[in-house]
């Protein structure tokens, strides 16, 4: 159970380094006016995807957790109904697929992100110092 904690973890950083490069290139290619590129979508989905794969860890600790007797207290439940909102607005931008500035979604979407994921982490008991 160790190992799934702290894959979990581990997951965690890479999700905020990809989110501030992302959020650094969506900037620039905002303010140049650049046309959203192969690259920016492999980005945008790459970001979702690591999503997805948190969540996914996520949810399996916290049901081993819950079920193998700890339960499940209220900030458990707290932190996991944030971060399926963070997974959920990762995927703005192929939601919005079509929008005609596509940068100000894909930014939108990462910004939104981190700062559920920065919301749902202070939930834990530790915080981000865990």
């Amino acid at each position: 159970m160790g190992f799934l904690l702290m894959l979990h973890s581990i997951v965690r950083w890479i999700i905020v380094v990809v989110g501030l490069v992302a959020t650094v290139k969506f900037l620039i290619g905002l303010v140049r006016r650049s046309a959203f590129d192969k690259m920016d979508r492999g980005l945008s989905s790459g970001f979702s995807g690591l999503m997805d794969l948190q969540f996914t860890l996520g949810l399996l600790y916290f049901l081993i957790i819950g079920f193998g007797g700890a339960g499940f207290p209220a900030f458990r439940i707290e932190h996991a109904v944030t971060m399926f909102i963070a997974t959920g607005v990762a995927h703005a931008p192929a939601m919005f697929k079509k929008a005609d500035n596509k940068y100000a979604v894909a930014l939108g979407a990462i910004i939104g992100t981190l700062v559920l994921i920065y919301i749902g982490v202070s939930f834990l008991p530790g915080g981000w110092s865990r």
